[in-house]
C-alpha cells in the first residue's frame, strides 16, 4: 500500500523555510561588493551583496540606518553583520543587515568623503556665496559648549581685543548623540532670534575624529550656509578639518584665533584714528596756509589796488573797434559791389538778349523754336522775335 503523501502549499512551504532560515543561522557577518542598491521614501534601503561567483539579496531597514554613518553605493566593498531569513512572499533568500562597515576604508572617513562630494556638488563650498565679515561688528555670537577652554579663550580674546564688546554665547553640546542637532539648532536660533548679530563663531577645542564629528554632520553644514550672519568655523587645532570649515564663511585654525578673526584691537583702531586725526589737522593746516598765500598775492596785484585797471584798456579797445568799423564796412561794400559787377557782366555776355542785339532773331512756331525748315509747312504761322520786338510771318 502505497504511504500518504504529505503536500505542502507554496505558502506552507515558504513558510517552513523560512523558520527553518530563521532557526538554523545565528547572526553572522558577510563581505561583498553592493549592487542594484536603491533607497526608498520609506528609509529602508534594498541591494544585492555579491562576490565573483554568487549574490545574496539584502535589506537594510531605516532602524538600523541610523547606525551606519556611510551612505550605500553601488560598487562598495563592505563587511556586513546580520541574520539570513527570507522573504515569504516570494520565497526569496534575503540577508537583514543590522550593521555595516567598509572594507577599504574606515567609515567616519568614508562618510566624511560621501557628505563632502554631495555638498560640493551643490556648491556650498563655492567662495562666490561666502559672505564678508563686517569690519566692526557690535556684537559676537559663540555656539560652542559652555563649559571647556574654547569658550573661556574666545571670550578672554574678545574682551582684550574689543573691551565692551557685547558677546552672545549659545551653549550647546559638541559631541556626541544629539550633538549636531543642538549645533544647528543654535545656528538657526542666532539667526532667528539675534539677527542684529555681526558675526557668527562656531566651533569647539581639537579632539579625534569622533569627537569632533558633529561638526561633519549634513544639519550644521546646512544651518551654516543658510545663515545670514557670517559664519567662522573653529574646530579642533590646526591640522583639523571639518565639514563646516569648508561651509563657512571664514576658517579659523583655533577658537582664540576666530576671536581675533572676528574683531580688531581696538587699541590699534584709536591709535590708527589718531593718526588719520593728525594727519587731516596737517593737511588742513597747509591748505589754509595755500590759500593765505594766494589772497595776499592776489591782495597785492595791481588790479586790486586800482580797479580801473580792469576796464580802461578794454573801454579803449571798444572805442577803437568802433571807430574802424565805419571804414571796414565801406571796403566790404566796395569788394561786393566790384564783384557783383562783374557776375552782372558775365551773365550779360550769355544772355540771349545781347545776341539778338547783334542782329540774330529766333523764330518760333507753334510755340516750339525753329531750328530747321523741316519743322513748319506752308501757311503755317511763324513768330521771329528781334532784339526790339517782334514780327508774324507766314510760311509761303
Amino acid at each position: 500500500m502505497e504511504p500518504t503523501r504529505r503536500v505542502f502549499t507554496v505558502s506552507e512551504l515558504n513558510a517552513q523555510v523560512h523558520q527553518l532560515l530563521e532557526a538554523s543561522f545565528p547572526e553572522l557577518w558577510v563581505e561583498g561588493e553592493i549592487s542594484n542598491c536603491k533607497a526608498y521614501p520609506s528609509g529602508h534601503t534594498y541591494l544585492s551583496l555579491k562576490d565573483d561567483k554568487a549574490q545574496i539579496k539584502a535589506v537594510l531597514f531605516k532602524g538600523s540606518s541610523f547606525g551606519v554613518r556611510f551612505k550605500f553605493t553601488d560598487g562598495l566593498k563592505i563587511l556586513a553583520r546580520g541574520r539570513v531569513t527570507s522573504y515569504e512572499p516570494r520565497g526569496d533568500l534575503q540577508f537583514i543587515i543590522s550593521a555595516a562597515e567598509p572594507r577599504e576604508k574606515g567609515a567616519l572617513q568614508l562618510a566624511l568623503e560621501q557628505l563632502k562630494a554631495k555638498l560640493q556638488a551643490e556648491g556650498l563650498f563655492d567662495e562666490a556665496r561666502k559672505k564678508p565679515l563686517p569690519p566692526f561688528p557690535k556684537s559676537v555670537g559663540v555656539v560652542t559648549s559652555g563649559q571647556g577652554a574654547a569658550v573661556r579663550d574666545i571670550i578672554h580674546v574678545l574682551s582684550r581685543r574689543w573691551p565692551g564688546l557685547d558677546i552672545r554665547v549659545w551653549p550647546v553640546k559638541v559631541q556626541g548623540p544629539g550633538a549636531a542637532a543642538e549645533i544647528a539648532d543654535a545656528i538657526r536660533g542666532f539667526n532667528e532670534l539675534a539677527p542684529d548679530t555681526g558675526v557668527l563663531l562656531v566651533g569647539r577645542g581639537g579632539g579625534s575624529i569622533e569627537d569632533l564629528w558633529a561638526f561633519n554632520e549634513e544639519p550644521v553644514a546646512r544651518a551654516i550656509a543658510a545663515s545670514s550672519i557670517p559664519v567662522i568655523s573653529c574646530v579642533g587645532h590646526e591640522t583639523d578639518t571639518t565639514i563646516a570649515d569648508f561651509v563657512a564663511d571664514l576658517r579659523a585654525p583655533t577658537p582664540s584665533a576666530a576671536a581675533e578673526m572676528a574683531v580688531p584691537e581696538k587699541a590699534a583702531v584709536l591709535d590708527r584714528v589718531a593718526e588719520l586725526v593728525d594727519a587731516m589737522s596737517q593737511d588742513l593746516r597747509d591748505t589754509l596756509e595755500s590759500l593765505s598765500r594766494r589772497l595776499q598775492y592776489a591782495a597785492a596785484h595791481p588790479f586790486l589796488k586800482d580797479p580801473r585797471r580792469l576796464w580802461e584798456q578794454r573801454v579803449q579797445r571798444v572805442d577803437d573797434l568802433s571807430m574802424r568799423l565805419p571804414e571796414a564796412l565801406r571796403r566790404r561794400l566796395e569788394t561786393l559791389g566790384l564783384r557783383l559787377g562783374a557776375a552782372a557782366g558775365r551773365l550779360d555776355a550769355i544772355s540771349p538778349l545781347a545776341v539778338l542785339a547783334r542782329g540774330y532773331a529766333i523764330a518760333t512756331s507753334k510755340g516750339k523754336v525753329l531750328t530747321s525748315p523741316k519743322q513748319v509747312r506752308k501757311g503755317d504761322p511763324v513768330t521771329v522775335r528781334l532784339s526790339e520786338g517782334e514780327i508774324d510771318c507766314e510760311v509761303s
